[in-house]
């Protein structure tokens, strides 16, 4: 539609997409039909950790999908941002780990970012502790932290993309959820478990609690629902 509206305007014709009676058109088109953007879905906080203590991390593969998963989920991460990360940006203390963000969708500068990763009192679910593991397999002090393997499970040092982090994510928690629904299940589970606008925004870096709702998914009606505050 782009391409039509500018070919009008260079032969300096009005651009029917202007008419008020098309614009009546689409508004309509648009209650009737709906407007809501396809958005990965999110998952449960026990079926995450069941997917998680079922994973196999004693080989090396398992290793690695683990620090995936947990690391993508505890730090919200964007898959881009989660493909990126690199040996330096890591600084681990007593306190937990805190990851240094290059630039990102909404730090487009590289100014200063950082996210903060806490242990689990449960080391089968504990990202710190699953990093770590992973950081001495890899035995060396730089490069990237996600790689992919050769053939007969040996590393290289070939960074994970993007599209290899959705085929992980969906490997193990179903077709139908990307590296996205990491990202977004930490906004959910977060809302769910207390946390304020501000606390989320902390860690995902969004800009405003818009953003926040919108990527919160509570569809089932029985989420979140102020009817189960009545006092009845």
């Amino acid at each position: 539609m782009r391409g039509h509206q500018q070919g009008h305007a260079l032969r300096d014709l009005a651009s029917p997409t202007d008419d008020k009676k098309f614009k009546v058109l689409m508004d309509g088109i648009s209650r009737l039909k709906g407007v809501r953007q396809k958005q990965a879905p999110a998952f449960s906080l026990a079926s995450f950790k069941r997917t998680i203590k079922h994973l196999d991390a004693s080989t090396p593969v398992g290793l690695r999908d683990k620090v995936i998963l947990l690391l993508g989920f505890t730090g919200a991460f964007r898959r881009s941002e989660l493909s990126a990360l690199d040996l330096d940006d890591l600084t681990f203390s007593e306190d937990g780990l805190t990851i240094n963000l290059k630039r990102s969708k909404t730090n487009q500068l590289g100014e200063a970012e950082e996210k903060a990763i806490f242990y689990s009192p449960d080391p089968a679910l504990c990202p710190i502790r699953t990093l770590q593991a992973w950081l001495r397999l890899l035995e060396r002090p730089s490069g990237p932290i996600l790689v992919s393997f050769r053939k007969g499970g040996r590393l290289t040092d070939r960074r994970l993309t993007d599209v290899h982090l959705n085929k992980i994510v969906q490997r193990h928690l179903g077709p139908k959820f990307t590296a996205h629904s990491l990202r977004a299940s930490f906004v959910t589970v977060a809302k769910l478990n207390g946390a304020d606008d501000s606390e989320v925004m902390n860690q995902t870096k969004h800009k405003t609690s818009e953003m926040i709702r919108r990527y919160t998914r509570l569809d089932n009606v029985r989420q979140h629902n102020a009817a189960q505050k009545l006092g009845l």
